[in-house]
């Protein structure tokens, strides 16, 4: 006998901690703290990834 699986089957999925990288969420959140244009913004998440401390540097060097 074949077990048909129905959508009670499936598991829920659980929320993210953390957004993957160079997600919205990043984004928006760098741009909010450090006065950058998006642009900025989305190449330094895409640069250093998920590490805040070497964002944080690179942003106050766009500042000026």
């Amino acid at each position: 006998m074949v077990r048909v699986r129905d959508s009670s089957d499936r598991r829920a999925k659980k929320p993210r901690s953390r957004p993957l990288k160079g997600e919205d969420t990043e984004v928006n959140h760098v741009v909010d703290t450090h006065a950058v244009s998006e642009n900025q913004a989305r190449e330094l998440v895409r640069r250093h990834g998920n590490d805040w401390r070497k964002i944080d540097e690179a942003a106050k060097s766009y500042k000026g």
